[in-house]
């Protein structure tokens, strides 16, 4: 009689692999305030679950693209979302899943709307939600492809994120990758110059992009404090400054990378 051969148990990083993709099919996110869901009512491939609305917000909201309200009385509105005491709502909040943007490679290499020369930002250790939705205001504003920041130590899509991003979250692609070094060395291979901003840079970033006319970009950031790793320096093909008009000049990572997007987006 023949045996049926035992079952192969599976690996256990394949297990936990499958488990976190499940755990994050599952993820949802409470989005607020009028401009962050109405921007994200109308986004096609939004997907939306629900929505929480007071009377009055409902009467600003305008369009709700299909979803049925959930009208609540604006003394219990905080009882009835999970949300941060100090959210400033405005009355509506919309529970989502969070988007997916696709590949590095399919993000990297889709042509921005207007864009004077292919650019993309790389954030790392940017973890402040208020800055990366500063980011992408400016990302959008002027052309980036998308902007590029590691799964870990940066924040995730929420709605702090996306009332900051005043509905650049919907339009702008923000593409968390497992390893940011890996990242960038995939970015070379696609053709992409990438350009570290620190302070000890020797060159300045106006000048530097004089020397590359027309080149694909990546902008590469650290946090205020810690900056960038080594290894993501190491991996920048040039290190350049912001010139300032005084040696006490500084500037927040979200108005640097402002400035520096539009140095870049000259060509």
């Amino acid at each position: 009689m023949n045996e049926r051969p035992a079952k192969q148990k599976k690996p256990t990083w394949v297990i936990d692999k499958e488990r976190a993709r499940r755990a994050a099919a599952a993820e949802t996110v409470w989005l607020f305030g009028l401009h962050a869901v109405r921007d994200a009512l109308a986004n096609p491939v939004r997907e939306r679950l629900r929505l929480v609305v007071t009377r009055n917000a409902l009467d600003r909201l305008g369009v709700l693209h299909g979803m049925t309200p959930e009208i609540t009385d604006p003394r219990v509105f905080g009882k009835t979302v999970p949300l941060a005491p100090d959210s400033v709502h405005q009355g509506a909040a919309l529970e989502v899943k969070p988007l997916r943007w696709g590949s590095l490679s399919e993000v990297a290499l889709r042509a921005a709307p207007g864009e004077a020369r292919p650019l993309l930002v790389a954030l790392d250790r940017v973890t402040d939600p208020h800055n990366i939705g500063a980011i992408l205001r400016s990302a959008e504003v002027f052309g980036a492809r998308a902007v590029i920041a590691p799964a870990r130590h940066s924040a995730p899509e929420t709605g702090a994120l996306a009332k900051t991003a005043s509905g650049a979250l919907e339009r702008q692609p923000y593409l968390r990758v497992p390893n940011l070094a890996e990242a960038l060395n995939q970015l070379k291979g696609m053709g992409f110059t990438l350009i570290g901003l620190d302070g000890t840079g020797d060159t300045s970033l106006p000048d530097l992009l004089a020397d590359l006319p027309g080149r694909a970009i990546c902008l590469v950031m650290g946090a205020e404090g810690p900056g960038m790793r080594d290894l993501t320096l190491k991996s920048c093909d040039h290190i350049a400054r912001i010139p300032f008009a005084a040696d006490f000049g500084s500037l927040n990572v979200s108005n640097a990378a402002a400035v520096a997007l539009y140095a870049a987006a000259r060509g």
